[in-house]
């Protein structure tokens, strides 16, 4: 796919058709759903919730509200969105994991660069995995992509690039998660990762956790085991390499 970044500001990668079709509705009861979506998904939280809780309200009980809030956001954030393809185009080779893919706009853009291998795709809840496959396919990636429930299915594989976008923030252990993609990388590999620690000033992302400990935690464990790349998009995206390899 030639012009992926100016593919995506078009159309998102043919966001909406796709989804339209995976969802069984026609076009126009899409775009009336879209700009619910971040509420519709909101209103399905049922407050605080441990490990195991997250894993399955994730994987259990959003449904298809996780896609419709995420393809909102992608395609209301575009901007954003494109320069954080930007960023991973510049670091992107070999065999790329994308952690918490949602609906795979960073699969198909990492997919469809010429020195990327392959690229696996990990998420919980069971309709992004279905519909970034079915994408995938419809845009003749189908070979380049691999989808999966959980990191651990993708053994042996080491990681030459890892992407981790919007994502960090939702997990109860987000420093244990960071140890995870290094026993996954090689000394070259660079991750790509960035994080928002932070429920709003109102609650507005009640998916989000914020305690102090747990963020406190997580800047120890980056900073004892990954060193900064520079990179020169002004964005909240970082790169790093691993220390220890």
């Amino acid at each position: 796919m030639k012009n992926d970044i100016k593919e995506f500001l078009e159309s998102g990668f043919h966001l909406k058709t796709h989804l339209a079709n995976y969802l069984e509705v026609p076009l126009s009861e899409l775009e009336t759903r879209l700009p619910k979506g971040a509420k519709a998904l909101a209103d399905l939280h049922p407050g605080a919730l441990n490990s195991d809780e997250v894993s399955n309200f994730y994987e259990d009980q959003v449904g298809t509200a996780h896609l419709i809030d995420l393809a909102s956001w992608h395609l209301g954030s575009s901007d954003y969105i494109a320069d954080t393809l930007r960023l991973q185009a510049l670091f992107a080779r070999g065999n790329v994991l994308d952690f918490g893919g949602g609906i795979g706009t960073h699969t198909i853009a990492a997919a469809s660069l010429p020195h990327v291998d392959h690229v696996w795709f990990v998420d919980l809840n069971p309709h992004n995995r279905e519909f970034v496959r079915r994408r995938a396919e419809s845009l003749g990636l189908g070979e380049k992509i691999s989808v999966f429930k959980g990191l651990d299915t993708t053994r042996p594989v080491l990681f030459d690039t890892i992407v981790c976008l919007d994502v960090l923030e939702h997990l109860v252990d987000p420093s244990d998660q960071l140890l995870k993609f290094l026993e996954r990388m090689g000394p070259q590999s660079t991750a790509l990762f960035n994080w928002y620690f932070f429920k709003g000033h109102n609650g507005e992302y009640p998916f989000h956790f914020d305690d102090p400990k747990l963020i406190d935690s997580f800047f120890k464990t980056l900073q004892e085991n990954f060193l900064e790349v520079f990179h020169p998009l002004l964005i909240t995206t970082r790169a790093y390499t691993p220390i220890h390899c």
